[in-house]
């Protein structure tokens, strides 16, 4: 894939609700916009972009990791991924570089990861904003780590571009007082407890 641009964003929380956090939690995302060789056209085989992803999925979560600032993967606790289609494209564009190849790199980049990685897809136009979901990487039924970054690219993507999305964080919502599975309690086992 060609990519046209990679943009990465930070948001680091110091402060919610008048309280000052313990340790800031910071969310990093890496989005690469590049050319959809599908838009405005209908192909059966898309083996092309769920092989691309794995290339992908590698360079953007290890950005993602780079830019979230941790000095070990142990501190990366969540992780989503999601995709905008340019308005010439398929939603099925954004489901073969997502599902069946996307999470074996990511995984391997973040050092874990056995729950589902939580995703969106949307078509829109330039400017248009994704909600990306969030879980622990570990265990999916961690409440306090169910959470999103929204992303946006300002000049992406195009009518025949993609934007791929992978977001990492070091925590979960501040101050998440809702009850539920600890982190602390997982068991790890099989990514949802």
């Amino acid at each position: 894939m060609e990519i046209r641009k990679i943009v990465t964003m930070v948001e680091e929380f110091h402060m919610e609700a008048g309280q000052k956090l313990e340790k800031p939690l910071r969310k990093a995302a890496a989005i690469a916009v590049f050319e959809n060789p599908y838009a405005g056209k209908y192909v059966e085989d898309l083996t092309p972009l769920i092989e691309a992803s794995l290339e992908l999925g590698e360079m953007l979560t290890t950005k993602a990791v780079e830019v979230l600032g941790v000095s070990s993967l142990d501190e990366v606790e969540s992780y989503g991924k999601g995709v905008i289609v340019g308005e010439n494209g398929e939603l099925e564009h954004a489901a073969a570089l997502m599902h069946p190849k996307l999470g074996t790199p990511m995984r391997r980049c973040v050092g874990g990861g056995k729950a589902l990685i939580p995703s969106a897809k949307k078509r829109g136009g330039v400017g248009t904003a994704l909600d990306v979901p969030l879980g622990f990487k570990d265990a999916a039924f961690v409440r306090s780590h169910f959470d999103a970054m929204e992303v946006r690219v300002s000049d992406g993507p195009r009518a025949n571009e993609l934007a791929l999305v992978v977001v990492v964080t070091n925590g979960g919502r501040p101050l998440p007082r809702i009850g539920g599975l600890k982190k602390e309690e997982i068991k790890g086992e099989d990514g949802l407890r």
